[in-house]
């Protein structure tokens, strides 16, 4: 009896064992197999300053049936981790950081090897020192301050971006993570050594090398290069030839189908083309600190302006579309106008000392289009705190989104060049009607901007100030950010039309679709119907080569 009983009880204890078993199995594998397709795995993020294997190789083909964390980031898109580092609040880098190419020296250095051959009339050797600043400049006449001026050539942004590059605090060798890749190439170093008298393949060797170069590398297959940005010192003109003949103009960087995914930084974009962003020219000053900007804008703000508008330029005979003419009449027959003209041959126009002299003493600087839409001295008057006036929207409105106001009625003054060049109004009557208060309320933003336009010395960096650089940046990561999740959401945007590049720019946050503009006349496309290197455009480029060679003589 008691043996029966002793069985019985074994029995049930081994059932017990048995079914307990079954349920921490059970439950184990409910936790890692069911669970475990939404769990959120916290990847810790690489240090910038230590080299971690990069995950791109491995992560570029997809699953179809992909799966969905709680925080509406697709685990099977191979840029998750990327996108995933904005969610480390304890990263100050988190959704910021940028992973550089490490290109072969032929694309960059080797060409500051040979700096002489980088202009037909400039010797850029000296433009190329100090990071790409130039040499400093003295402050003999008190105009600048005495530190942060260099003689900087307007086209030196290639390499002053790219070093500002090497101090960006971002910095990762883990592409897996980058916001958005840079590629330091000297894109524009490069097409202005063979502009003149040089065949295409030469004109082209380049970029064909640079393109076939980057698409063997696993960071191009993320993304097919749209999260891959360059810079370019120069009008997007250069880069837009449209034929294989060599008597057209440039090379066709901007026309190579791999080129067409990436972002090109240029002082000048296309308004017709969806792969160019405008930054702004470099002026003069680079400051090494935050104090340094914040004296100059001081200084700015205390002197006195006895010229109501000014003009620095020289007319353009041989251009029946410029009003340039009209413009220095003007200046010429007003008793509170001040023309600085600029011709072949000495002129004071090629003095930084003069020009920001002229500017810091107007109240208004006058800047209609140069050779192309845009012109350097802009962003030379903005500095001065000297308020512009544009005369048409692509020098400035449409060019600069990233780092200008939308409204530009608060910081510039527009005058259609029509209101020039068919009913000659008077821009000495029209200026005049603003009111003194809304004059220092409009010098008050155009000295605001000052930090935002500038290029600090890429040797040091500012504390608290965002400078050209950091708005151009934070821009493409934005753009590479915002692209990202739309190919997450599954959002399309097949109403796009790039011709409107240009108005898509002005949009507010959220809209999508484009429609009449104000501005359309102005931006109506040349009669061959390109609205890239035909007609205007690429005889804009040229011209601007003359004005350099000019300003050389």
């Amino acid at each position: 009896m008691e043996k029966t009983v002793g069985k019985n009880q074994q029995t049930r204890l081994c059932l017990l064992v048995s079914l307990s078993a079954v349920f921490w199995c059970l439950l184990l594998y409910f936790h890692f197999v069911v669970l475990g397709g939404s769990t959120v795995v916290d990847e810790s993020v690489p240090s910038p300053s230590v080299p971690v294997q990069s995950e791109s190789a491995s992560i570029h083909k997809t699953n179809p049936h992909q799966t969905t964390t709680h925080t509406g980031v697709s685990e099977n898109y191979p840029f998750v981790r990327a996108l995933r580092t904005t969610e480390n609040k304890s990263d100050p880098c988190g959704g910021r950081y940028i992973y550089v190419h490490d290109l072969p020296s032929r694309f960059n250095e080797d060409m500051l090897k040979e700096c002489r051959s980088l202009s037909l009339w400039t010797n850029m050797c000296k433009f190329t020192t100090n990071a790409g600043l130039g040499p400093p400049l003295e402050n003999v006449e008190g105009v600048f301050s005495d530190t942060g001026w260099y003689a900087t050539n307007q086209f030196a942004v290639d390499v002053i971006f790219s070093n500002r590059m090497k101090q960006y605090e971002c910095l990762t060798q883990d592409s897996s993570v980058a916001a958005a890749i840079f590629v330091p190439f000297y894109a524009g170093f490069d097409i202005a050594r063979y502009l003149w008298g040089y065949n295409i393949s030469v004109r082209d060797a380049a970029s064909l090398d640079l393109v076939n170069w980057l698409v063997k590398r696993p960071e191009w297959e993320i993304m097919g290069g749209k999260d891959h940005f360059l810079v370019a010192g120069r009008i997007t003109w250069d880069f837009r030839r449209l034929t294989d003949l060599d008597s057209d103009w440039g090379n066709k960087l901007l026309f190579l189908p791999a080129a067409k995914n990436m972002s090109m930084l240029v002082v000048e974009s296309s308004p017709w083309n969806a792969n160019d962003f405008g930054i702004p020219y470099p002026t003069y000053f680079h400051p090494a600190k935050d104090a340094d900007v914040f004296v100059w804008q001081e200084r700015m703000r205390k002197l006195e302006r006895k010229w109501l508008f000014s003009f620095a330029g020289a007319p353009r005979p041989g251009n029946m579309k410029s009003i340039r003419g009209q413009i220095i009449d003007q200046c010429r027959n007003s008793k509170v106008g001040k023309l600085l003209e600029c011709d072949f041959g000495e002129s004071k126009c090629h003095s930084p000392s003069s020009i920001m002299q002229m500017f810091q003493s107007s109240l208004f600087c006058l800047q209609p289009q140069g050779d192309s839409y845009t012109r350097r001295s802009a962003f030379d008057s903005i500095l001065a705190g000297c308020i512009p006036v544009f005369f048409h929207p692509g020098s400035a409105y449409t060019q600069y989104t990233w780092h200008l106001p939308k409204n530009y009625s608060k910081y510039s003054v527009f005058i259609p060049e029509d209101d020039i060049r068919k009913r000659n109004i008077s821009i000495e009557k029209r200026l005049s009607q603003i009111s003194p208060e809304q004059v220092k309320l409009m010098r008050e933003e155009v000295i605001g901007l000052i930090p935002r336009l500038i290029y600090a010395d890429p040797r040091s960096k500012l504390d608290t100030l965002k400078d050209a650089f950091d708005v151009a940046v934070q821009a493409v990561i934005d753009k590479v950010t915002n692209l990202r999740r739309d190919i997450i959401a599954g959002h399309t945007n097949e109403d796009f039309i790039e011709e409107n590049s240009w108005k898509y720019a002005l949009l507010d946050e959220g809209q999508r679709e484009v429609g009449p503009h104000e501005w359309d006349p102005f931006f109506s496309k040349p009669k061959d119907g390109s609205g890239d290197s035909g007609g205007s455009s690429v005889e804009a480029a040229k011209n601007s080569w003359k004005n350099e060679q000019r300003g050389q003589s």
